[in-house]
């Protein structure tokens, strides 16, 4: 629609266009119907190429092969005579013709919608230089650094730690937050920060891990500390293990 056209009062639109759709069908029902059928497929190739590209005139040509078929029957009823047997077939023509407009424009206007949302499909190089499967991850371990609780402690967050020896080899941790850890060996770590505590127990069954932002103490059999990646430990069975995060070691955790 044009600018012009839609700045004229409504009543003015519809006179018009009622003058253009009977023009339209004029055109179709004067002239023999021979002449009409090659205009009306030629609308009905337009509709259905220019559907995807220029969806107005796609518009233009639907309305077209609509207001020209009724032109088109009523020419094609003259040539058969124009008795009843003619109306009847102009009438059955009338219902398989706008079947199949009414077919065309649903097919070609499932089309149009499904177009926005097609994906392209990447090329073969791209699939060939996709990467495959998750992004690795390089763990950078850092050792740990084992004090002995019987001399001088250095706790990364300041807080006052007394150990206390028993009668047989292991002893127990006193911490100025008023946390005790018994039944553990003179050997400890902390992490980097301070966020977790360690102390083997005795005979090397294994180490206690105590998580001091959490409040919650980890005592794994088999399993020794092996490294800090950041604030997350890292452990082994024995010297020669595979080292492993927490939380895959507290699905295979013992209680001591």
């Amino acid at each position: 629609m044009t600018p012009v056209f839609a700045q004229l009062p409504w009543y003015v639109r519809v006179l018009l266009g009622a003058l253009g759709m009977a023009l339209w069908i004029g055109l179709f029902a004067l002239p023999p119907w021979w002449l009409g059928l090659p205009l009306l497929l030629a609308l009905a190739f337009g509709a259905t190429v220019l559907a995807a590209r220029r969806h107005e005139w796609a518009l233009w040509c639907r309305r077209g092969l609509k207001w020209g078929l009724p032109g088109w029957l009523f020419a094609l009823q003259r040539a058969l005579g124009g008795d009843l047997l003619a109306w009847g077939a102009a009438l059955l023509g009338a219902l398989i013709g706008f079947s199949l407009v009414a077919l065309l424009e649903s097919l070609l206007d499932h089309r149009v919608r499904r177009a926005p949302h097609a994906a392209p499909q990447p090329e073969w190089s791209e699939l060939a230089m996709a990467p495959v499967g998750p992004t690795a991850h390089i763990v950078e371990l850092e050792p740990v650094r084992w004090q002995d609780a019987r001399g001088r402690l250095d706790d990364p967050r300041g807080d006052s730690v007394d150990y206390r020896s028993g009668n047989d080899e292991s002893g127990s941790y006193h911490f100025g937050s008023g946390r005790t850890l018994e039944r553990l060996s003179a050997r400890c770590g902390f992490s980097p920060r301070g966020r977790w505590f360690v102390a083997s127990t005795p005979q090397g069954r294994g180490d206690l891990l105590w998580d001091r932002q959490a409040d919650k103490m980890h005592r794994l059999r088999g399993w020794q500390l092996y490294g800090w990646e950041g604030e997350q430990p890292w452990l082994a069975r024995g010297l020669d293990g595979v080292p492993t995060g927490l939380h895959e070691v507290l699905g295979d955790k013992t209680t001591l």
